[in-house]
């Protein structure tokens, strides 16, 4: 056989080779999870002006990004919340860390007197 086939040989065993252990590896990756919060009505207006300065903060600890917080909302079907919040972290388990600490207790404390809403999380696709 000639170099050069071997070499080709060799070139398309490799890729073949890579391809699959990379794919394994996306297999594996945990997927990112999203905090939802589904606010349907703010009781306190005042006291929900506290929230942002900490809010922020206590998410980013732990990797935490906003994706979206907004009150321009459109219902297709139903009825929308008054505001949406979405916030992004690495894994689940970033997320509960982000839920059980100190600052995001803070966070929701303030959360309970001024606002009617639902936190939730939802898993993600592996990137």
């Amino acid at each position: 056989m000639k170099t050069n086939y071997k070499v080709a040989i060799a070139l398309v065993a490799g890729v073949a080779i890579g391809g699959s252990v990379i794919q394994g590896l996306h297999a594996q990756a945990t997927p990112p999870t999203y905090a939802v919060i589904d606010i349907s009505a703010i009781t306190d207006p005042e006291g929900f002006k506290a929230l942002g300065p900490k809010a922020g903060p206590a998410a980013a600890a732990f990797g935490g990004k906003f994706i979206m917080r907004t009150e321009n909302i459109t219902a297709a079907d139903g009825t929308a919340p008054k505001r949406f919040v979405v916030i992004a972290f690495d894994s689940l388990g970033k997320a509960k860390a982000w839920s059980a600490s100190a600052a995001q207790k803070e966070v929701d404390a303030i959360r309970m007197k001024t606002l009617k809403s639902r936190v939730f999380y939802v898993e993600g696709m592996p990137q």
